[in-house]
């Protein structure tokens, strides 16, 4: 029998077709691999829908306990992006079910939204549009912009992304500072980054760039004491998760003038509700936790997906695997040889 894999329905626009275009589906049919959208759509995938899949391909919904209970076949929960705050991990480890992310797809694409931020935020792009659109040509000479050559670009988390987006500030001059409690300074991309603790990164930077991942020790990383360390002149970008920065000390921290902006592409909240806030504020600049949503973002995503999920049904571990210690599981070793088989 054909290795079975589930693909969640948010990925159909309301005309019933792939929203997204291609997101390497063509790599599963090469492997003989059949594939369908599962059977219902909810904010949490019902374990009833799950039934008789192998793997699932999963955008935005919720991975719970629940949703696995009764799927002894499933091998490979495949989501599809960097983030798996959505899905119990400890479960899926327990019941040997491979969890999968897409470090590659995304590395380039968010580390280009983050610059994409930073420039705008810059140059008072959104400012300037609306003095533009409103005829107040003139008003340009009283919103002067800041320019980045030899500015310091302070990444908070040095991981794929982090470590992309430095390399991308390099060119524009500017100078680069980095937080990770685990640097990799092996890392070709390490050089010319100059390693600080958090609270000295915050207090240098005229940028600062979220992008580490949202873990309980990085909830509210950057807080109220924290954002008072930050330059009266400096600018916050968040492409992370928004829980990792504490919304009402950041609206405040925006209103009182304690930082001069701010560009996020998440919040504390998704969908953000629309007495928000933070959207009232001119100095900030909102995305939809999608600037880096680009036919390159999602062609790349999808690919490494398919792929993940391709390596496991021909029973090989694919190396983008978040729990690791599955691999070692007599379940999912049995689970392996099935598919070899």
């Amino acid at each position: 029998m054909a290795f079975r894999v589930g693909v969640t329905r948010d990925f159909l626009g309301h005309d019933g077709s792939i929203t997204f275009g291609d997101i390497g589906l063509g790599v599963l049919e090469e492997a003989g691999i059949a594939w369908n959208f599962l059977p219902g759509h909810a904010p949490e995938i019902l374990p009833e829908h799950v039934a008789g899949f192998d793997g699932l391909l999963v955008l935005a919904p919720r991975i719970s306990a629940a949703t696995l209970a009764g799927n002894p076949d499933l091998a490979v929960v495949a989501r599809f992006g960097v983030g798996y705050d959505s899905v119990d991990v400890a479960a899926c480890t327990r019941l040997g079910i491979a969890l999968t992310i897409t470090p590659d797809g995304v590395r380039r694409p968010v580390a280009v939204a983050a610059m994409t931020l930073l420039l705008a935020l810059a140059h008072k792009l959104l400012l300037k549009d609306r003095m533009t659109r409103e005829g107040r040509w003139g008003d340009k000479l009283q919103h002067m912009g800041v320019g980045v050559t030899g500015r310091t670009v302070g990444v908070v988390g040095l991981g794929n992304i982090g470590l992309e987006l430095c390399s991308l500030a390099h060119p524009f001059g500017m100078r680069v500072a980095g937080y990770d409690p685990y640097p990799k300074p092996a890392d070709p991309r390490m050089a010319g980054v100059t390693l600080m603790d958090l609270d000295a990164l915050l207090a240098e930077s005229d940028f600062v760039c979220v992008c580490c991942a949202l873990t309980p020790e990085t909830n509210r990383l950057i807080d109220a004491r924290r954002l008072a360390l930050m330059k009266r002149s400096a600018f916050l970008i968040n492409v992370a998760r928004g829980p990792v920065v504490d919304q009402e000390a950041l609206t405040q921290a925006l209103r009182s003038g304690a930082i001069q902006g701010a560009g996020l592409d998440v919040f504390e909240t998704e969908p953000v509700p629309p007495d928000e806030p933070l959207l009232k504020l001119d100095n900030t600049i909102v995305a939809p936790h999608g600037l880096c949503w680009t036919d390159e973002c999602f062609r790349g995503i999808g690919y490494s997906a398919c792929r993940s999920i391709a390596a496991i049904a021909a029973g090989e571990t694919p190396d983008t695997i978040v729990n690791r210690e599955v691999a070692g599981s007599p379940l999912f070793q049995a689970k392996l040889r099935r598919t070899a088989s």
